[in-house]
């Protein structure tokens, strides 16, 4: 079921939106009252150009990001002091916010973890591996990419973005044929990461190697086993590290393509690490390197 399908399956219930209102604030009452746009029902449809972002960081970091995408904003009371920046955008730039209840939140963003806010915002414009590649300095100079192969799971990429993010990632790559993309919840679990790395999607895996290489990256994939340990191995300046699904993990084309296999060394207890503890431990090990020289 789909976010939108949950919002409206039950039409004949009376509208979220015009339930009896609570006593405003002075704040509250002055940016109702400067509100632009009417925000009574949800529209019909959201376009597929749109997404909906929630979370206190996710929706901030969006904003000071590219603000220019912003449609709309969704707010519980409790964010007024803290929004009031945004909602001023809004005013300036006619565009719609309302003050509405968790409840109602709770509905429109398909979660409990809304952190009080949430911001219908144009997708990020799709990027290509060329355009990332341009972006990054040139070889020999260190820069880090992820290769994500089989990754379904919002909650990983949110995880895997921020920890992405801290470690300074310039982008992850995912094939075409994959179902993974940004999503609110995603979103939200990045913690404001996902505006921080590019998400790109290549066509061709054998042409997008052909394109790192010639960049002067090394193919790094991570395995469960048969592998050399992460903190045995020196690692290039300039490397795509690739992580597969749980339990399937990565393509036997992958692993084959890579010029270097690397595992967490662990006590064996259980086969392997979820792919986002696996991706902090390895990025950061990454980062470890570069710092020291070794």
């Amino acid at each position: 079921m789909t976010e939108r399908s949950r919002f409206e399956r039950k039409p004949a219930n009376p509208s979220p939106w015009k339930g009896k209102p609570s006593r405003p604030s002075q704040d509250t009452a002055k940016f109702a009252a400067a509100e632009p746009v009417a925000a009574t029902e949800p529209r019909a449809a959201r376009p597929t150009c749109e997404m909906r972002l929630y979370g206190r960081n996710a929706c901030l970091a969006a904003f000071a990001r590219r603000p220019q995408d912003l449609r709309k904003v969704y707010l519980s009371e409790v964010r007024l002091q803290e929004l009031k920046p945004v909602l001023a955008w809004c005013a300036r730039n006619k565009l719609g916010y309302r003050m509405v209840e968790n409840s109602d939140l709770d509905k429109l963003t398909g979660s409990r973890h809304h952190e009080g806010v949430c911001f219908e915002m144009l997708r990020p414009q799709p990027s290509t591996l060329a355009s990332l590649l341009a972006s990054q300095p040139r070889a020999p100079q260190a820069s880090l990419l992820v290769w994500l192969d089989g990754v379904g799971n919002p909650h990983n990429l949110g995880a895997l973005l921020r920890s992405a993010a801290h470690f300074s990632v310039a982008g992850v790559i995912v094939p075409a044929s994959s179902s993974l993309d940004l999503s609110g919840a995603a979103a939200r679990v990045a913690e404001g990461g996902a505006e921080a790395v590019t998400l790109v999607r290549v066509d061709d895996d054998l042409e997008a190697f052909a394109q790192l290489r010639s960049a002067g990256y090394d193919l790094a994939a991570t395995v469960p086993r048969d592998g050399q340990s992460i903190y045995a191995t020196r690692l290039s300046a300039r490397t795509v590290l690739v992580f597969g699904a749980e339990g399937e993990g990565m393509s036997k084309a992958l692993i084959e393509a890579a010029d270097q296999r690397l595992t967490i060394p662990g006590s064996g207890v259980i086969e392997s690490l979820n792919i986002a503890a696996s991706a902090a431990i390895v990025l950061g090990e990454y980062g470890r390197q570069i710092r020291s020289g070794s």
